[in-house]
């Protein structure tokens, strides 16, 4: 019997055969689970509160919630809200009435990505979290402010996870070689560049370290001896290629364009090529950032370089044209071309306080000089009267009011003195 425990036990992932039993197994996350830490605090008295964990992939989410419900003593419900809906809800809570009610238990509902789930999904919980029926514990990759609806996010305290350090993954990877229920049967022996880059392409992923050094042992085949030498060539050949940390409707998505975006404007074309590059190479959408790249031609460069704005619509010209990957470079010049463009919001700001004023004054009447008298009746009414047509003029340049009556005398674009804006600044 004992024997085919093992055998059911090795029948499990790696990452899931190891995974911690004790708060004092757990590598990372110091500032949640050290001595006198708050969460630490928690889990070791078994108090329940609805929580959040917020963290990216294989922080030790999971972990974490069967530690509490295993400290608490409390009925466990893993929920996934990928394949779960409100009917399994009800279920959940037909079982957690149940529990409280015959065995004295509270339950835990652990919902992994609770992200998934829509708002009316989410709202299904409300009322149980409330009641105390259930404990709620949801996991997610993403920010919780925008992706769990707001009176979920009051009742739960959010724990913020950080991604596992390189140092981290490698502590857990030698407990996997040398515990019996991980890999030491098999005997491997990897060396610290091994480690060191598994550790690098996981991103701070553990359940993906764990994996990627479970099939490269795998893969090996075991010498006269009975030991499994783990070459550089098998673990390239078992990644195949870096899985990069990208989610194109998530929070990284605006943290990668956001870090574009200050590249540019603070004229730092390395940064710029990075970050272009980080995005292409984990599957961006290019015309998103060619699209972006267009508005910050107008938005943070405007007029002290009008060429700019050709340029970034020359590149989202070339990735309609061609596509991925022959576009990169394409991307990449005009990126580079922004970063070196001299710098003025001076259009933005003009664009925005004009706007303030148009949505106050949207009832104005167009000044009947500036209309156009397309019928006689429109003459007769004064429309087009006293309008000075500027080619009459010298210079083409002539003294009369194009704005409102209440706006008369303001202005909204101020060039600044670099760039080609300098010599607009002396008309």
């Amino acid at each position: 019997m004992e024997l085919f425990s093992d055998k059911t036990q090795f029948d499990k992932p790696l990452a899931d055969r190891l995974r911690p039993k004790e708060i004092s197994e757990i590598i990372g996350q110091d500032h949640l689970l050290g001595k006198g830490k708050p969460l630490r605090t928690m889990i070791e008295k078994g108090e329940l509160h609805s929580m959040i964990f917020w963290g990216p992939p294989g922080s030790g989410k999971t972990t974490l919630a069967l530690l509490i419900a295993q400290f608490s003593n409390a009925h466990f419900v893993a929920f996934s809200a990928v394949t779960s809906g409100v009917a399994d809800i009800r279920n959940v809570i037909k079982q957690a009435e149940y529990e409280r009610r015959f065995h004295n238990k509270r339950t835990i509902l652990f919902v992994d990505e609770i992200h998934r789930f829509n708002k009316a999904q989410q709202d299904a919980f409300l009322p149980y979290v409330e009641s105390g029926k259930i404990v709620l514990i949801g996991a997610t990759t993403e920010n919780p402010s925008f992706e769990v609806i707001a009176p979920l996010l009051s009742r739960s305290k959010v724990y913020v996870l950080h991604q596992l350090s390189p140092a981290d993954l490698k502590r857990i990877m030698r407990r996997a070689l040398d515990s019996e229920i991980g890999l030491k049967k098999f005997n491997p022996v990897i060396d610290e560049k091994g480690l060191d880059y598994i550790a690098l392409i996981s991103d701070g992923d553990a359940r993906r370290a764990l994996n990627t050094l479970e099939l490269a042992v795998m893969a090996t085949e075991p010498d006269a001896k009975n030991r499994r030498y783990i070459k550089m060539s098998i673990i390239e050949d078992v990644v195949q290629r870096k899985f990069l940390l990208y989610d194109k409707s998530g929070e990284e998505h605006y943290n990668l364009i956001s870090a574009l975006h200050k590249s540019l404007r603070d004229s730092d074309p390395d940064a710029a090529v990075y970050w272009l590059a980080r995005m292409l190479e984990a599957g961006e959408d290019p015309l998103y950032i060619a699209r972006r790249l267009v508005r910050f031609a107008s938005e943070d460069i405007g007029n002290a370089d009008p060429q700019a704005l050709v340029v970034a619509n020359a590149a989202k010209e070339v990735v309609d044209f061609v596509g991925m990957p022959e576009c990169n470079t394409a991307l990449a010049q005009a990126c580079i071309y922004l970063a070196l463009a001299p710098k003025s919001n001076a259009v933005y700001k003009a664009y925005e306080a004009a706007k303030k004023d148009a949505l106050e004054t949207i009832a104005e009447p167009v000044p009947l000089h500036l209309r156009n008298p397309v019928t006689p009746l429109m003459k007769r009414l004064g429309y087009g009267k006293g309008y000075k047509y500027a080619h009459n003029y010298p210079q083409a340049k002539v003294n009369q009011e194009h704005l409102p009556k209440s706006l008369r005398g303001r202005r909204y674009y101020f060039p600044t003195d670099r760039g080609f804006e300098a010599n607009y600044k002396k008309k």
